[in-house]
């Protein structure tokens, strides 16, 4: 029976079971694949969880990187408090898969939304939204009050510049009155996100970020106006988490709130952009064992050699992130075995379907080899494909994982 194709546009679904489980990834599968190793994956997994519980945080990874429940059940397994999603449908996508505490590190909108939200708290879900504007809150409260519920919120603070979120003090004090007037919403901490933060000064305005948000949980606890006895405080993406652990790693915080770390990008890593955050982490802190690494990467063939220095592989956007950076080549195949290292080959182009790959003249290439790229950025890599094939260390397929973006 032949194998079934996993392109991401060609309509076709992977399930467990399909012949393509333990085949080889270089002579069994159609290609490209999106492919995830296995022993990084977890590795990535075990090392996060590690760093936050010694900096005694719970870990709500940001599941919109992946969506794929099987990354979110081992992130569960090692030890996660929560998971984090961005939207109502992601939500929904998890909690039909058995994730049962959801951070929405965002602000719930839209009445279809809401109902969506309402029918999982209904189900057993310990949900959390965010809020920033009392025009949300005052919508939020008719619509749960309705519904007879009580929505648990968080106050988001933003940062000039930056997303969503409060800017400062005056626009707090406002919305902190605007729940306590709204009996269908509890005020349940504070929330943020850093990632926006950068320029020259970028540590030092990072570190008095996460020192912004102790102090308003602080303020806020002090003040009588939340209602939950650990009030959480959260925020961390994966670029500076270390700094936000150390803002939060304090003993007051620990017998007091429930500090919460929410990195999405760690469980499949990068070979760019947070490969170098990475490094900056390792800097910051050399007593760390150990690193992240980069778990994801797409497989494709070469499909045409039309010119002396120029090889078309068959990838392209529609199978790889090109933003920030193009795709990065990293190991040619043939033959079903391991050939050479091609760090030194440059992705110059790229189109929906064809990459533009530049190699030496007088490289040793061919028709059909297979080329392992790895890419900047995973949350883009993941979102085009349907399923990842997860592959052990000789490159045997050993899961075919759906995602549900």
């Amino acid at each position: 029976m032949p194998t079934s194709s996993i392109s991401p546009t060609d309509g076709q679904t992977l399930q467990k079971g399909s012949p393509v489980l333990g085949n080889s990834l270089l002579t069994g599968v159609s290609l490209p694949a999106m492919v995830l190793h296995q022993k990084v994956l977890e590795h990535n997994i075990a090392w996060m969880q590690r760093f936050a519980d010694h900096h005694h945080a719970r870990l709500a990874p940001h599941g919109k990187t992946t969506m794929m429940p099987a990354l979110f059940r081992r992130q569960m397994e090692a030890g996660a408090w929560g998971i984090t999603l961005a939207t109502a449908t992601q939500c929904a996508a998890a909690f039909e898969h058995g994730v049962r505490r959801l951070i929405m590190a965002n602000q719930l909108v839209g009445q279809a939304n809401m109902a969506l939200v309402c029918d999982m708290i209904e189900g057993g879900l310990d949900y959390y939204c965010t809020v920033d504007h009392t025009d949300n809150v005052r919508t939020l409260n008719d619509f749960f009050e309705g519904r007879g519920q009580r929505l648990q919120v968080l106050i988001e603070l933003g940062v000039p510049g930056g997303r969503c979120g409060v800017r400062n003090a005056e626009e707090l004090a406002a919305l902190v009155e605007a729940i306590r007037q709204a009996p269908a919403l509890k005020l349940a901490g504070i929330e943020g996100y850093e990632g926006m933060i950068g320029g020259d000064s970028a540590l030092e305005d990072v570190r008095a970020y996460g020192a912004r948000l102790v102090d308003t949980v602080r303020h806020l606890h002090g003040s009588g106006v939340l209602a939950t006895p650990a009030p959480i405080v959260t925020a961390s993406g994966s670029k500076w988490f270390d700094l936000i652990a150390e803002a939060f790693d304090q003993a007051e915080l620990r017998e007091h709130y429930t500090p919460v770390l929410r990195p999405g990008c760690y469980v499949a890593h990068d070979h760019r952009l947070y490969r170098e955050a990475m490094e900056a982490v390792s800097e910051r802190r050399p007593e760390l064992e150990g690193a992240l690494e980069p778990a994801l990467e797409v497989f494709a063939q070469v499909q045409s050699l039309p010119e002396p220095g120029l090889a078309i592989v068959s990838m392209g956007k529609r199978d790889i992130s090109c933003d920030p950076d193009l795709p990065m080549a990293l190991r040619l195949y043939r033959d079903g075995q391991y050939r050479c290292d091609v760090t030194d080959w440059q992705v110059v182009h790229i189109m929906d379907q064809h990459t533009f790959l530049r190699v030496p003249e007088d490289a040793d290439i061919g028709i059909e080899d297979i080329i392992a790229f790895g890419a900047s950025h995973p949350c883009l890599t993941f979102d085009k494909w349907r399923q990842g094939l997860w592959v052990d260390e000789n490159l045997s397929v050993t899961a075919v994982e759906p995602t549900f973006f």
